[in-house]
């Protein structure tokens, strides 16, 4: 008996050793049958390599070793990377690659519903209807963006040239925006739901991305039970379900079948009234509350940052934000309000809203897809199932297609007699199938209001900051707290 107990010990290194050689011949194995990339560990694959954290610039550096298309290991998963504007843009037009996955951690926080994480007949219908009825609302959205912007300038203005922190003001404006869409309705300022909201919106984009992000998708059992960020982003994220559940409720009451839809809401429930007899309707309530809840993320924290991130530019280059005054004064009549349709007239204007959002990272590397069938991406096999990864950062900082792709440069977009023009490779909204369902408002919001308080302010830094400190917030204008002035002209 104690002869069989000393070897215990040695019997238990004996398994854990066979088990690790097993695992690391399967990995092998795997390997060869995707794209190259580097050596994963077992169990953490490549997020040692990574940072735990997934960045554009990293994996670019990782796609000059490896090539355009290789294989990075998110724990024991792993993650083909498209880098490039030829990699890039021919994977996200491919059908076979137009697949949402669901990672765990989105799978926890919201399911297999609303658009933007769905896929099939589901993603088919509920984004003709987000589609359809945005497009319908189009001339309202333009009415509502320009009356927050009315909003934001009489704000600023009544800071009377005191340095002070615009983001929270910034996102109060863009929050309205959408939240009218929505719900048909603005928030005060001072809401406590509304800004515990946007709080949501701002972890559910951020957190994800994260190492703690990275490492609940790589180990979601273990992280699920252990305290840290992402228990903080599930308590947000059950209360946004709540809040949007309870406020359409609020709405439904009060809804009239009869009547013109105004809203985002107005026209859901309609669909759902048409479409309650279909066996193959995905229109319920559970979809109605999560498609809103997608559009509140999509249309809020990213616009926002990039509108701070732009003004951050101007500071940086006085020249430009002098210029863009020069032709907002030399083309539009002092009352005339801006509108989108004047970006035909402001082609300079138009030039350096571009190349503030190709320069500016907010939305990372561009969302997951995932292989719905095998295929072949230049030369190389990706197996149905495989988790894709276009960086689309690698696109916007092509050096093939761009100048100084990473320095501002408004003459990207611009020919040689100043006309606009679009270079092929500025796919900041993505491309095909899967483009950015909320592209058109965004540009609408980011112009508007970019060109309204340009045409109201000098937006400069306090006195005494060093301009060298705008070089690490605009690497994360997310992350990061600032201060600045706005003085009338």
């Amino acid at each position: 008996m104690c002869e069989g107990t000393l070897w215990l010990p040695e019997l238990f290194l004996l398994f854990v050793i066979s088990l690790q050689i097993f695992h690391f011949l399967k990995l092998q194995w795997t390997r060869r049958q995707l794209p190259p990339g580097p050596s994963p560990l077992p169990v953490i694959g490549n997020l040692w390599l990574l940072g735990f954290q997934l960045q554009g610039q990293e994996l670019m550096k990782l796609a000059s070793t490896y090539g355009n298309i290789f294989t990075v290991w998110m724990g024991t998963n792993p993650m083909v990377v498209l880098s490039g504007y030829k990699a890039v843009t021919e994977g996200i037009i491919s059908e076979e690659l137009s697949g949402r996955p669901l990672t765990p951690f989105f799978r926890v926080m919201m399911g297999d519903k609303g658009v933007f994480l769905t896929n099939g007949h589901t993603w088919k219908q509920q984004r003709r209807f987000a589609f359809t009825a945005l497009r319908n609302l189009a001339t309202n959205i333009q009415h509502r963006i320009q009356e927050e912007a009315r909003h934001l300038v009489e704000v600023l203005a009544s800071q009377h040239g005191s340095a002070f922190e615009p983001k929270p003001h910034m996102i109060h404006a863009v929050a309205n925006v959408i939240c009218a869409t929505v719900f048909g309705y603005r928030f005060p300022t001072e809401d406590e739901s509304f800004n515990k909201m946007i709080k949501a919106i701002y972890l559910i984009i951020l957190v994800p991305f994260t190492a703690t992000g990275r490492l609940y998708d790589a180990f979601p059992r273990i992280m699920h039970r252990l305290p840290g960020r992402h228990q903080q982003v599930l308590k947000y994220n059950d209360f946004l379900h709540k809040e949007v559940k309870k406020r359409i409720q609020s709405h439904k009451e009060k809804w009239n079948e009869g009547e013109e839809p105004q809203n985002l809401v107005d026209f859901y429930l309609g669909h759902m009234e048409k479409t309650k007899d279909d066996p193959k309707s995905t229109f319920s309530e559970d979809n109605m509350v999560q498609i809103m809840i997608d559009l509140l993320i999509g249309g809020t924290e990213n616009t926002a940052s990039l509108l701070c991130g732009a003004l951050l530019l101007m500071v940086k280059h006085p020249e430009v934000q002098e210029k863009v005054l020069e032709e907002i004064n030399a083309v539009l009549e002092p009352s005339q309000t801006v509108c989108y349709e004047d970006r035909t007239k402001l082609p300079y204007t138009n030039a350096v809203v571009h190349e503030i959002l190709r320069l500016i990272n907010v939305v990372g590397i561009g969302p997951f897809r995932l292989c719905l069938e095998d295929t072949t991406l230049l030369g190389s096999h990706i197996a149905k199932g495989t988790l894709v990864l276009p960086n689309i950062v690698s696109v916007l900082a092509d050096p093939e297609f761009w100048e100084s792709p990473s320095e501002f440069n408004p003459g990207h977009f611009l020919d040689s007699k100043g006309n606009f023009v679009l270079n092929k490779a500025f796919i900041a909204f993505g491309t095909g199938r899967r483009v950015c369902l909320g592209e058109h408002m965004a540009w609408e919001e980011l112009f508007i209001f970019f060109t309204t308080v340009l045409r109201a302010f000098v937006v400069q830094l306090p006195e005494g900051e060093q301009e060298a400190d705008i070089n690490s917030i605009l690497k994360s204008p997310r992350q990061h707290h600032y201060k600045l002035r706005f003085l009338p002209h």
